[in-house]
């Protein structure tokens, strides 16, 4: 695999977690969930997003299908937050020690609270990003749920 191995992988590693990495078409730029999920030749459905937002000092983590659009009001009732809002992308390295493209669910900075949507339980398996833009890790929900300790909620719109 092109790359090496990433934090998240290393995590996973540690915790005797099975996991498939795979690499994309890295350009430089941060390609859509559905654009990856065209080059790796998966149904977008499976490719899962990783969202972080705030609720004021409060720090949240989604993790969403690529085709989906997440709902900031399922999203704050799922972590019991009044309101919730997007992570201002500048902030994004310097909270999760990620770049925009390659944000994973696994080894930011700090644990925040983590909810997967529920479609990840429909499949048998899904991509998240490896933590580097150009490397996914394919993973059963339910492990990566343990490996995040992460809660399954419904939370992209309708």
């Amino acid at each position: 695999m092109k790359g090496g191995k990433t934090n998240a992988m290393r995590i996973l590693d540690q915790m005797r977690m099975a996991y498939t990495p795979h690499s994309y078409e890295n350009s430089g730029e941060p390609k859509s969930g559905v654009a990856v999920a065209e080059e790796l030749g998966v149904s977008a459905g499976r490719i899962f997003k990783t969202l972080v937002t705030h609720a004021g000092a409060d720090y949240y983590v989604f993790v969403i299908p690529a085709d989906k659009e997440l709902d900031l009001k399922k999203a704050a009732r799922a972590c019991g937050a009044k309101k919730i809002e997007m992570l201002p992308l500048k902030e994004l390295f310097l909270r999760t020690g990620y770049h925009k493209g390659g944000c994973s669910p696994l080894g930011m900075k700090k644990d925040f609270p983590t909810f997967i949507d529920r479609l990840a339980e429909e499949e048998e398996t899904v991509f998240v990003s490896a933590g580097k833009v150009g490397q996914q890790i394919e993973i059963r929900p339910a492990d990566l749920r343990t490996a995040v300790g992460g809660e399954y909620a419904n939370l992209h719109e309708e």
